[in-house]
């Protein structure tokens, strides 16, 4: 995926020694969620980010040559067994989600700009759940599974008129099907029925 980095960015990534964090972005039935990898909240994007430190994690983002569409893990553990439910009822599939990756500087203030390091959809959350604790995973599917979906529209009068109602030209598609055409010769002419 392209990115647009500022050359501040740029710069703190050639450091040899870098402060990374990940943003996660998620979208829940009646919210969205805000959370990074660090401690306590920072606000970046006019956002409020809550710090969950070691509570949150982010499987590898791949990225490869070739277009494939690689999915991501975020997993949140320490969930208290008695908000498990609430948790999985604002839970619904397809909602979207992204994970940015940020840089601090020596000074612990975050670098301007964000990349974004995955942008997709939310699918099946797995939940493992001990005596006290719970841990939730929700697999995420990239964007590009978007490019296995058909798209409803066909090439006739009625997908035409949707997009351009003057426009006549598919409204002769269905009389043309079976009708013989004769390139360069004539229908008596020899070898035509």
């Amino acid at each position: 995926m392209p990115r647009n980095c500022t050359t501040t960015f740029i710069n703190a990534l050639l450091e040899p020694v870098i402060r990374p964090a990940l943003f996660i972005q998620a979208t829940f039935v009646n919210e969205t969620v805000y959370l990074w990898t660090g401690v306590g909240s920072i606000v970046w994007n006019y956002q409020t980010w809550v710090g969950l430190g070691g509570a949150l994690s982010v499987s590898t983002i791949e990225e490869v040559a070739t277009v494939e569409a690689k999915g991501v893990s975020i997993s949140l553990s320490g969930i208290d067994n008695n908000l498990l439910q609430e948790c999985l009822n604002e839970f619904q599939v397809s909602l979207p989600v992204y994970v940015y990756f940020g840089l601090f500087d020596g000074s612990g203030n975050l670098l301007p700009n964000p990349v974004t390091s995955f942008a997709g959809r939310m699918d099946q959350p797995t939940v493992d759940i001990d005596t006290q604790t719970s841990t939730i995973t929700i697999a995420c599917e990239s964007l590009l599974m978007d490019m296995n979906v058909a798209l409803p529209w066909r090439y006739d009068a009625i997908t035409q008129a949707i997009f351009y109602p003057n426009d006549l030209a598919f409204s002769f598609v269905n009389s043309i099907q079976n009708v013989p055409v004769y390139w360069g010769q004539t229908a008596t002419s020899n070898g035509n029925p």
